[in-house]
């Protein structure tokens, strides 16, 4: 089976080890076929041309050179040509010259059928003809020398010369090949054979051991010969199956790379090999944007552009690098040595320049890029799974900080020991409800009215205190947990809300909300199941939900956002000012309210430039029909200056701290207001279309 992805038809580079050894094998092999060739007289050409036994063994030779009886390990897929069995029996029965003769032809044609590079070809030629060479003086030494004219025949007593010639012939040929791989692949000579060595002896024992019987049909009724290639057949057929299995096991169907499984052989077996003083590294590289091309022109063309990926990879790395494929748009590259960190970071350089070339399909020119993380044994990692859990850090790193590459640091790593253990504490605390919410109010900067409050998670682990959100938070966000704490936080603040509203406070609660809590589909649900549950209207909660998570990744959480407009629950847009809001794209928001970050409202009274933007905001707001919250309100001054610019709510210290549930209804209670009627004052939404209130792709 043809591999799009072989890298052994690139010419070695010139004065290379394996450029040397190829030139001295070559140089050797066609010596020895020179002198062989200047040996053949005029007369025994002549002889062999009238011979039809001679032109039907030729011909057998070079059908059985067109395709190999494929043999698969747990990493290597080689093969052993039929041809070898009917150039033994040439050699048995013609003698050298010829044999090699008819090999060197045979080793051509197939070359020029399958486009082989030509020093693969040379190669070739020169290792069969040393192997050859190699039978034929064991021969020699039993003192059989066969020749076209005498035709030699075994017998019985043979049988020691013609396995020992069989076992000179593999030796040689076995040797020579494994050179070559392991110079190419850049791994040890004793690694190849004992990975090739096994699998190959078997069925050259076979081949080689019909030959004699070949040679003793020739000379009974050469027309019987050809029945040798029905059990021939019968093997290529049974293993071609055999490998196919295994190559599908261990191999990407769509790239023909090797899968996760093979990386992990792969990994396993340069871990063993590395010598002390060695570093083995992993790559591992996601597509950026490959998601905009299947949306775009479809996974069709989403698949050819990782057929090109896989390509582009595999002919620039290194001989003897892996490259895999892991799923998705994922790919692995494994560098059984690399010499430092450094080393490494170049690598993952060239393959990122090698895949930036533009792309053209369906008629449109593209760009690829990818972000690449980088970990190396034993500096970061023991073993494969640490490895590869340590370059999707890094990758992770670099797909966040736009990078383009990066290398493990445990200093960035958010999956430390003590990190997970933590993960496993919040876990432990979400079961044991030892979680509370806190509520701080927002005020109405003009007339001092409650206008809501917001709900804010806060945890008091049990041996390490006060643990605040901005540690555990992002944790969770990672992980299976943020389900189950989104969860939490909402049915908690739900059971609050129905417990204020039916004593007569109408109190809306805002909870913060995540990226990966709108990508799950069962969030609507459960809110909806929620306020049914707790008899309150839609309007009892609204969903905080950063800019840059509205703004950068609307394509994915579309439907959360529909789904959410036709429940009626509002959104409020957390954090304004941080990100990269355009006003046409707010106005398809179904947004209700607007908070200015905290950052920008803190330095009114002494940044102008702070003062600006914080006004520009306002009347921005304004504009749309929408409410204005200032966080981090502070001081009276702030309050002033934000209520003189038309803002219209504000949030922080100078009003009331975060308060536990017990405090903040004290609180609330206190700063009642008697005419308030309840959440009249905020706009209702469950009336807009949800297919028209947000648009992922604006025009």
């Amino acid at each position: 089976m043809a591999d799009p992805n072989d890298t052994r038809d690139t010419g070695p580079r010139a004065g290379s080890p394996l450029w040397s050894y190829l030139a001295t094998v070559i140089a050797a092999g066609f010596t020895v076929l020179a002198v062989t060739q200047w040996l053949i007289g005029q007369e025994e050409l002549a002889g062999l041309a009238r011979s039809p036994l001679f032109w039907m063994l030729s011909i057998l030779v070079v059908l059985g050179e067109l395709r190999p009886v494929l043999l698969s390990s747990s990493m290597t897929v080689g093969g052993t040509y039929p041809s070898t069995m009917f150039t033994f029996a040439a050699l048995l029965h013609y003698g050298l010259p010829t044999a090699v003769l008819m090999q060197t032809v045979a080793i051509v044609v197939n070359g020029v059928v399958t486009r082989k590079a030509w020093h693969r070809v040379m190669f070739n030629i020169a290792q069969v003809t040393l192997a050859c060479a190699a039978a034929g003086a064991v021969l020699g030494i039993f003192d059989n020398r066969p020749s076209p004219v005498t035709g030699w025949v075994p017998r019985g007593s043979d049988l020691l010369a013609i396995g020992l010639a069989g076992l000179a012939y593999f030796v040689v040929r076995a040797l020579l090949v494994s050179g070559a791989v392991a110079l190419h692949e850049r791994r040890s000579l004793h690694r190849v054979i004992k990975t090739t060595i096994g699998h190959q002896s078997l069925v050259y024992a076979g081949l080689l051991g019909l030959a004699p019987l070949v040679v003793v049909v020739m000379n009974h009724s050469p027309a019987l010969v050809p029945l040798f290639l029905a059990p021939v057949m019968a093997v290529y057929f049974t293993a071609t199956m055999s490998v196919r299995r295994d190559h599908q096991a261990m191999h990407d169907g769509l790239t023909g790379l090797p899968n996760r499984k093979m990386l992990v052989l792969s990994t396993e077996e340069a871990l063993a090999e590395a010598r002390v003083g060695e570093r083995v590294g992993l790559f591992l590289l996601d597509l950026d944007r490959f998601k905009e091309v299947n949306d775009t022109l479809g996974h069709p063309v989403g698949d050819r552009l990782l057929q090109l990926v896989a390509h582009r990879l595999t002919h620039s790395v290194r001989p003897g690098d892996v490259v895999a494929r892991l799923g998705g748009d994922e790919f692995a590259v494994l560098l059984p040595s690399i010499r430092d960190a450094a080393a490494a970071r170049e690598v993952a350089a060239r393959l990122r320049v090698a895949l930036t070339e533009p792309v053209r399909l369906e008629g449109m020119t593209f760009d690829v890029d990818a972000s690449f993380g980088i970990a190396l044994y034993p500096d970061h990692a023991p073993d494969f799974e640490m490895l590869l859990q340590r370059s999707d850090v890094a990758m992770y790193l670099a797909k966040e900080g736009r990078t383009g590459v990066e290398i493990y640091a445990a200093d960035k790593d958010r999956n430390s020991p003590e990190r997970l253990n933590l993960l496993g504490d919040l876990r432990r605390a979400i079961d044991r409800s030892e979680l509370r919410l806190h509520y701080q109010p927002k005020l109405d900067l003009a007339g001092g009215q409650v206008r809501g409050v917001e709900a804010l998670l806060r945890w008091c682990h049990p041996d390490r205190g006060m643990i605040p959100p901005s540690e555990f938070v992002p944790m969770a966000e990672q992980s299976y947990l943020m389900r189950h704490l989104t969860g939490y936080v909402i049915d908690t603040a739900l059971a609050q809300a129905a417990h204020w509203w039916h004593t007569g406070l109408h109190e809306q609660i805002s909870v913060n909300v995540s990226a990966r809590d709108l990508l799950d589909s069962a969030l609507s649900d459960r809110l909806e199941a929620g306020l049914a549950r707790y008899r309150l209207p839609p309007m009892a909660i609204q969903l905080e939900v950063t800019e840059r998570i509205l703004m950068t990744d609307q394509a994915y959480t579309a439907d959360a956002i529909r789904a959410l407009a036709s429940l009626g629950v509002p959104l409020a847009l957390d954090d304004f000012g941080t990100g990269y809001s355009s006003l046409v794209r707010l106005q398809r928001l179904p947004v209700a309210e607007v908070k200015i970050d905290a950052s920008f409202v803190r330095r009114i009274g002494e940044s102008k430039d702070d003062e600006r933007i914080v006004r520009s905001i306002v009347d921005l707001v304004r504009s749309l029909g929408l409410r204005s919250v200032a966080e981090g309100v502070e001081s009276p001054e702030v309050a002033a200056h934000l209520a003189d610019m038309g803002c219209d709510l504000g949030q922080g210290w100078l009003f009331a701290k975060p308060m536990s549930a017990a405090d903040a209804t004290v609180w609330l209670r206190e700063h009642r207001d008697p005419a308030k009627p309840g959440l009249d004052f905020l706009d209702p939404i469950e009336a807009l279309d949800p297919a028209e209130v947000f648009d992922p792709h604006p025009a």
